[in-house]
């Protein structure tokens, strides 16, 4: 009997087409769509459930259908897509903690990937070059996403205290970029003016859309392994190899830049948000100023990962037919 996935989040772009593809994978008997909003997109052969994963009775689901792998993806990005900042902690921090308490007292779940973030590291001038999964963030983020996050990956952990059983995944990815994903960060990136900050040059690294899923297919896909040593959950970064700073990416969409000072760089934030032009939080308005990087070599040597796109493939791929477009309105 093959296999029972369940994918949260599906009415966005990314949890769409990871419940599309899951559906066309050798050994999975059904693909299970959950969100509170029916996709407008194409979901292959998976079939939509309306659910909200902050409903306890999420669990009836997961027992009914048998289900036996569980791809978290409902952690949403901005406020934009939820209706507002607290909507979106309670769907990305509440539904978690519901959805995690479903799979405890499932008898059938024996595998769950959640998709976290890099962000969780956070940001600032003491960083390490890379960091790696052990090392704990020096500037830890206090807002937005990244936080909630931090949370998610914390009660994560203390899923897998009371279901040592279940084979746990955290995938922090770094900023995702591609032809057709949008984020705050595509968005930001192809403003007509982009603002940046004076005396500052970030490094970024990008995941390719392709590259993302496929990551996510592979671990959901993987055969049941023998216990690994690890004590909570695997953790592991997942970034093209690979560094660019702001300036460069900047360049090769050939956009007009206007240097801010640094102090200004949150009331920057604030006021692209008022604006509706791009929904970038504090912490992101840092990130601007320091990026980060990340390190991958636990993804290639525990798992045998590679991704086929270094950091500048994976933002030439967004680039090209993004370059001589102007606005925010020019995107996909």
């Amino acid at each position: 009997m093959g296999r029972v996935v369940l994918v949260t989040g599906v009415s966005r772009y990314l949890g769409g087409r990871m419940a599309a593809l899951l559906s066309q994978q050798p050994g999975v008997a059904e693909v299970i769509a959950a969100d509170v909003v029916a996709p407008g997109h194409d979901i292959g052969a998976a079939r939509f459930e309306r659910a909200d994963i902050r409903d306890p009775a999420l669990a009836q689901l997961l027992t009914v259908a048998k289900v036996d792998t569980v791809v978290h993806m409902g952690v949403i990005a901005t406020p934009q897509q939820a209706g507002g900042r607290v909507p979106m902690k309670e769907i990305n921090v509440i539904g978690t903690m519901q959805l995690l308490a479903a799979c405890q007292r499932s008898s059938t779940v024996r595998r769950l990937i959640v998709k976290s973030s890099a962000g969780v590291y956070g940001c600032g001038p003491r960083d390490p070059a890379m960091f790696t999964e052990e090392d704990d963030p020096v500037s830890p983020p206090r807002s937005g996403w990244a936080r909630d996050c931090v949370e998610v990956e914390g009660y994560v952990r203390s899923f897998t205290r009371r279901r040592a059983d279940v084979d746990t995944t955290i995938l922090r990815f770094a900023n995702v970029i591609g032809p057709r994903v949008r984020t705050a960060m595509t968005s930001y990136l192809t403003l007509p003016l982009v603002p940046t900050v004076l005396g500052h040059d970030a490094r970024l690294q990008w995941v390719q859309e392709d590259d993302l899923l496929a990551v996510l297919i592979a671990v959901s896909m993987a055969s049941d392994a023998p216990a690994t040593g690890h004590r909570g959950p695997r953790v592991l970064n997942v970034a093209g190899d690979g560094v660019m700073m702001l300036s460069q990416c900047l360049r090769r969409l050939d956009r007009p830049v206007i240097p801010v000072p640094a102090g200004f760089s949150g009331v920057l934030g604030r006021m692209l948000r008022r604006g509706g032009l791009v929904d970038l939080t504090a912490d992101e308005a840092r990130f601007l100023a320091y990026g980060r990087g990340i390190d991958t070599t636990a993804l290639r040597t525990e798992l045998g990962l590679t991704l086929r796109h270094t950091t500048e493939e994976a933002f030439e791929s967004f680039a090209v037919p993004k370059r001589g477009q102007v606005g925010p309105h020019a995107r996909t």
